[in-house]
Order: structure tokens, then C-alpha cells, then sequence
């Protein structure tokens, strides 16, 4: 949505501090970045995944390209952790390192004019005020536990964080700022935004998925407030 907009202006914030790291390394030295990610893709096979998935660098440009790297070729571009915080996801099927859309300068270009943090929801939603955006894409977990990806999701996202973000974002509506949520189609969430404007249902394609009879077409909510 932020590349998309292209505002001039933002603030983009997650929990995931790896993802934060890696905007922050593509916003800084876009060339650096490019230039590991190369490595990683010459150096491209089984053994070097699981060799590179271990490796803790200590270089900020080195590990956002190998947080792109792994992103590429892991198993569906699922991202997980195990409990000591370490990604645990095999390798998938995908060979491409380098894409023919990458163009890391401009990415550059456009996170220069965002404040890149990583930080619970509540407190950046609460610096929201009149003639503001907030979009907000959280986990989709629900109440009663039927969403797919729910047993990882509520791991970092369980439905009291659902009841709290919902709280926060009426709140910064109440101060002006325009509200997109997007969240599973389901009633648990319909109930909880019922005070919402519009709730519309949107539908995409699901790519996550061991077995191919559990892709397709999904369907996600769209909530503005």
C-alpha cells in the first residue's frame, strides 16, 4: 500500500524487527543490499540455503539481503520463527534470487520520506490524528480458530490483541484520521468492526499451502471506519 501511495510522508511500523532492519538497509544503501543479495543468488542451492538461513550477520546490509534471499526461495515465502526466535522455514521450489522488477533505488527513493520503526501497534496508531491514513493489515487470527494459518498467527497476534487494535483504531477515527482495516471474512471480525462504515469483502488468491487442493481463491475483509 506505502509503494503504491507513494505519499510523501509515512511512518511504517511492525513488530517484525527483521523486516524493519531490512527497510531500513534498502532505504539507506540500496547498493550494498543489492550486492549481497547477487552473492546469494551465485552461491544459490540447498546447501548454501540452509548455510546462509543459519548465519547471524552482523552487518546490516548483508542481513537485509539475506532476509530478501530467504523470503525468495523459502517454502512459499512463508515467514516463521521457531520459540528461540530463529527462522525455520525449508527451502521451497523458487530459483529466482534476482527478479527483472527489482529496482532497489527507487525503493530507496521512496522509504527516504518514511519514518521507518518497529513497535507495537498501539502506540503509532495513537499518533494518528485529522487528515491522516492508516492502513492496518494485522494477523488474521479469529475467535474460533478456523482461518488456516491461525495456530502461527495467534502466536504473535492472538484475538485480545484483535480487541485492542479494533479499540485504537476507532479511537484515531475519533480524531480525525482516515481507517482501512483488513482482516479474515469472518463473523468473530464482522462483529467486532460492526460500527464500522463499510465492510466489503474482497477476493484474492491464496499461495500458501502444501497441498495445491488448498490454494485458490480466498476471500479477506476490507473495513473502513
Amino acid at each position: 500500500m506505502f509503494f503504491s501511495i507513494n505519499p510523501k510522508s509515512a511512518i511504517l511500523s511492525d513488530v517484525n524487527i527483521r523486516l524493519i532492519n531490512c527497510y531500513s538497509a534498502l532505504k539507506s544503501r540500496p547498493d550494498l543490499v543489492l550486492r549481497y543479495l547477487k552473492e546469494f543468488s551465485l552461491l544459490h542451492s540447498k546447501e548454501n540455503y540452509y548455510k546462509i538461513r543459519s548465519i547471524k550477520f552482523s552487518s546490516f546490509a548483508r542481513s537485509a539481503a539475506q532476509f530478501i534471499y530467504l523470503n525468495r526461495t523459502c517454502f512459499n515465502g512463508i515467514y516463521r520463527e521457531n520459540k528461540s526466535g530463529i527462522f525455520n522455514v525449508p527451502m521451497g521450489s523458487k530459483t529466482s534470487v534476482l527478479l527483472s522488477t527489482d529496482d532497489f533505488f527507487a525503493i530507496s527513493e521512496a522509504l527516504s520520506k518514511a519514518e521507518i520503526l518497529s513497535s507495537d501497534f498501539e502506540e503509532i496508531i495513537g499518533k494518528a490524528g485529522p487528515g491522516d491514513l492508516l492502513f492496518v493489515d494485522p494477523p488474521y487470527t479469529v475467535r474460533h480458530n478456523n482461518n488456516g494459518f491461525v495456530k502461527y498467527n495467534q502466536k504473535m497476534f492472538n484475538w485480545e490483541d484483535q480487541v485492542r487494535l479494533r479499540d485504537v483504531a476507532f479511537q484515531a477515527r475519533s480524531r480525525g484520521a482516515m481507517v482501512i482495516v483488513t482482516n479474515a471474512d469472518h463473523d468473530s471480525i464482522r462483529d467486532i468492526y460492526c460500527e464500522a462504515e463499510n465492510i466489503d469483502r474482497l477476493s484474492r488468491l491464496s499461495v500458501i499451502g502444501g497441498l495445491g487442493a488448498r490454494r485458490g481463491s480466498e476471500t479477506e475483509l476490507l473495513i473502513t471506519l
